[in-house]
């Protein structure tokens, strides 16, 4: 293998010091082919500095952490550009990517700069966090726009990101492939009989983007049609309001956890029949490869990224996206018939093997992106 080329990853992903140990083989493996550093942000508690790690400390109040951490962005990376001197930068997101710009112009240095999208930037403040958001949402846009544009190379998730910018640049993104995720404690058992119950299983943010708002109303109609449905749902976030309500009027129908670790959301599939996301946009959705990983179909919309990984009728249904009624049909029809769950959720199993990565394997791609970009 030739000489490592050094790269500098910037981000606002959080990270504890020292690495889980499913993280830590993440990382050995990309140090295998990567001369690395992280400049990123630290959970609270965490050590901000090591190795390879130059982490900020958690802001308070929590609503200005972003903003504080992209406007402090760009004089840390002048200062990781002229100490570390990569070869090329990786930025997580286009907002990120626009703060290295920045930071390599007030360095005078020229490394190409990566710039990935995991999601549908626009989500970020018009359906995600306080309504306030949207007064910036133009301006935001117009960031994530300059970012991709001045980009020397971008590297998305899925062909939906893919086509964000694609509509961008005129040109589909570099690179295409998942980012590495452990994934062990959905594969760790064999796969679980269906519930008695019919019982949907929701994990994800309570945010706009995920029409938790659709969902409570839909289920509200299928409890109506079919009295022995629960639902469980896995998240927290802006709109819990919302699913606090729905418990309080369906608690025979309705629960809600705030957090679970990997473990105890795959238990949680065991003890569903389906995944349901109904999300209006969504970049991959790791959580559909978990459902997979434990052999549970899927009810879904047929937005973003999930019918890259979800095929209509095979690992589950896809519904147009806001369609409240077809949200209810689909529900009603997977959960009323326990033949059709267990074949699509057959079908889900087998499909998972195609999207389980490595971190071998991730760490490959991007060496190859890192490679081509270079040169």
């Amino acid at each position: 293998m030739s000489e490592r080329p050094r790269v500098l990853f910037v981000g606002r992903s959080r990270y504890r010091l020292p690495l889980a140990a499913w993280l830590a083989r993440k990382w050995d493996a990309v140090e295998a082919q990567l001369d690395y550093r992280i400049l990123g942000a630290a959970e609270a508690g965490s050590p901000l500095w090591a190795e390879r790690f130059r982490l900020s400390a958690p802001v308070r109040p929590q609503r200005l952490d972003g903003i504080l951490f992209h406007l402090h962005l760009p004089l840390r990376v002048r200062r990781e550009l002229r100490d570390f001197r990569p070869a090329a930068v990786v930025a997580a997101d286009p907002f990120s990517g626009a703060a290295v710009l920045a930071g390599r112009a007030l360095a005078r240095a020229r490394p190409p700069v990566i710039v990935e999208v995991h999601g549908d930037w626009r989500t970020f403040a018009r359906l995600y966090g306080s309504p306030a958001r949207r007064t910036i949402a133009q301006a935001a846009d117009a960031l994530a726009r300059f970012a991709l544009r001045r980009a020397d190379a971008t590297r998305a998730l899925s062909r939906f990101t893919s086509s964000l910018v694609e509509e961008v640049r005129g040109r589909p993104a570099d690179a295409v492939f998942p980012t590495y995720s452990d994934l062990s404690a959905f594969t760790a058992g064999p796969v679980a009989e269906l519930p008695e119950r019919p019982t949907a299983l929701f994990v994800g943010a309570l945010e706009a983007y995920k029409n938790v708002d659709g969902l409570a109303a839909a289920w509200r109609r299928v409890v109506e049609r079919m009295p022995e449905a629960q639902l469980v749902l896995v998240g927290k976030g802006s709109r819990r309001a919302v699913v606090d309500r729905l418990a309080a009027d369906l608690p025979q129908h309705v629960e809600h956890v705030l957090e679970l670790g990997p473990t105890e959301v795959a238990r949680a599939f065991d003890g569903a029949t389906l995944l349901v996301l109904p999300s209006w946009p969504e970049g991959l959705g790791r959580v559909v490869i978990e459902a997979f990983a434990r052999g549970r179909g899927v009810v879904a919309t047929d937005a973003g990224g999930i019918p890259d990984l979800v095929r209509n009728g095979q690992e589950g249904i896809l519904i147009p996206r806001a369609d409240e009624n077809a949200l209810v049909e689909a529900l009603l029809r997977v959960l009323g018939d326990r033949e059709l769950a267990g074949r699509l959720g057959a079908a889900a199993h087998e499909r998972y093997a195609d999207w389980q990565a490595t971190p071998e394997s991730f760490a490959a791609a991007y060496r190859e992106l890192i490679d081509r970009t270079i040169a």
